[in-house]
């Protein structure tokens, strides 16, 4: 349950978002809509009274008289300033009509739209022909009589009105006409604006449109995101919750390894994680075992030893039981010293950074503190070195220097504690392809093992004769630290003498 809600509470705070986002899109929409039309018409209003401002300044230039006769002659003589207008109507400062652009015969390109004769004021007092342009110019003119007009205008704005009737909208503009800026009389023009209520239609669909398309495309990566990213990464919740649990049929995410993506290299280093954190707490396991039993026996030598101690009178016979007891407490004291360095190495293996070494230096550096050991010195041991396939080449690895030389170490004291004196050891160093080859060779009893794999395993109990100077641990502190560098390590019989061993390291090269 934990896991659903985990992945819910993702998916609902991003509909939350969502739904928020859309909220306040909504809003400017809603007010972006709302000011479309508005807009829309003050342009065209403002377009009207530049018409209007132009007749007033050709009056005024061509000293017309605001009288019936003379506007007749002037709008047909200036049919050019009132094109794409519906109707153009001059009145006097009474109100009453003088002047109508459907009452002259005039071109029909000079206006859209021209009706039967209609004469009237905007008092309501308009009388047509037939029935049916009666109730059509009673629509298209309901407004206040223009003596209101009059009065509810402002001195230096012009007045404007929109009447919307089924699918037309007419605008209605009316301004002052002045000669030498006194007002004479008035105009009023009204143009059929359809094209207005079309581009708000337009825009209204087109948002409706972008709305469900974003809304389409937030569903399909909501899906997306449950389906490849929440439920996967509810799986690997549920990984972990399983190890946790130590239960490994809580969750599985083998499905999720082979995945190219980030989740698929997530998935993977999680789950190597675990098995390398598994492994570590099975190595632990089995290395605490291994040490309680290999303490175990030294601890009852000396339980036995202490008790025969006790009861013996003769000198020589408890010399010798000190012996044991001595080295019993040496050898104690070897698996535990051994055996907290060994857990040491494997936690600084994981926190130390590898860097590029240079194989050269790390075999002279370790050789050159063995020749001032007493171990050495003591059965004139000789270290030999062989650079083969390499041609004056640096050979690199990357690696953790001490750990290496640690290696190296624990190799080399095997190979003097076995090795008998004036002899040689000799170190191989070859350059192949991909890897370097380290091979340490020694001239000792070599090993009775078959299978010489068995020898890097923790407490190996089929030992060689001098094994009690030994805990036990070396060579298998070896094989763990080469495999952290993504190495190899081998052990075998020399092949080339009668007797001897053979350790051969594999390290990869940097190229």
């Amino acid at each position: 349950m934990k896991l659903v809600k985990s992945s819910s509470s993702i998916l609902r705070k991003f509909l939350i978002l969502n739904f928020f986002a859309f909220l306040i899109l909504g809003l400017f929409t809603f007010f972006y809509l709302i000011g479309i039309q508005p807009n829309l018409v003050k342009q065209r209003t403002e377009k009207h009274a530049v018409i209007i401002n132009n007749t007033s300044n050709h009056i005024e230039r061509l000293k017309i008289n605001f009288q019936e006769e003379s506007l007749k002659s002037f709008l047909s003589s200036t049919r050019f300033l009132f094109q794409n207008l519906e109707r153009v109507q001059f009145y006097n400062l009474n109100g009453n009509l003088i002047a109508d652009t459907n009452a002259l015969d005039l071109d029909q390109d000079v206006f859209r739209k021209t009706e039967e004769v209609t004469e009237g004021n905007l008092e309501g007092d308009l009388t047509t022909k037939t029935e049916r342009e009666r109730e059509t110019k009673k629509k298209i003119n309901e407004i206040s009589s223009t003596k209101d007009l009059i009065k509810i205008k402002e001195k230096n704005e012009p007045l404007v009105d929109q009447i919307q009737e089924g699918d037309n909208l007419y605008i209605k503009t009316l301004d002052a006409v002045k000669v030498d800026d006194k007002i004479i009389g008035y105009i009023l023009v009204t143009e059929q604006a359809n094209e207005i209520l079309t581009a708000v239609e337009e825009r209204k669909n087109f948002i409706i449109r972008t709305v469900l398309a974003i809304a389409v495309v937030i569903f399909i990566f909501l899906i997306f995101l449950n389906k490849y990213i929440l439920t996967p990464i509810a799986g690997l919740v549920a990984y972990t919750e399983s190890i946790k649990a130590k239960d490994e049929s809580m969750g599985k995410i083998e499905k999720f390894l082979y995945r190219s993506d980030e989740l698929g290299l997530l998935s993977r280093s999680l789950n190597n994680m675990t098995k390398d954190l598994q492994q570590r707490t099975q190595r632990a396991e089995n290395s605490s075992a291994d040490l309680a039993h290999e303490i175990r026996n030294p601890l009852a030598s000396l339980k036995g030893a202490s008790e025969l101690l006790d009861n013996t009178t003769d000198k020589f016979e408890r010399s010798k039981l000190i012996k044991l007891l001595s080295h019993d407490v040496e050898r104690i004291e070897r698996l535990i010293t051994d055996y907290s360095q060994m857990l040491k190495d494997e936690a600084s293996l994981s926190r130390e950074k590898m860097k590029i070494l240079d194989i050269d230096v790390l075999i002279r550096n370790v050789i050159d503190e063995f020749n001032n050991t007493n171990s050495v010195s003591d059965k004139n041991i000789k270290f030999v070195v062989n650079r083969k396939n390499i041609n004056g080449n640096k050979l690199q690895t990357y690696g953790i220097s001490n750990r290496l030389e640690q290696v190296l170490a624990n190799l080399l004291d095997n190979a003097v504690s076995f090795s008998p004196e004036n002899s040689q050891i000799i170190i191989d160093i070859e350059n192949n392809t991909d890897n370097i080859l380290l091979k340490i060779k020694d001239n000792g009893p070599g090993f009775n093992e078959i299978n010489t794999e068995k020898i890097f395993k923790r407490f190996y109990s089929n030992r060689p004769e001098k094994f009690g100077e030994h805990s036990g641990l070396g060579l298998n502190i070896v094989k763990s630290i080469v495999e952290m560098h993504g190495g190899k390590v081998r052990a075998f019989n020399r092949p080339d003498v009668k007797s001897g061993a053979e350790v051969e390291l594999q390290l990869p090269k940097r190229v």
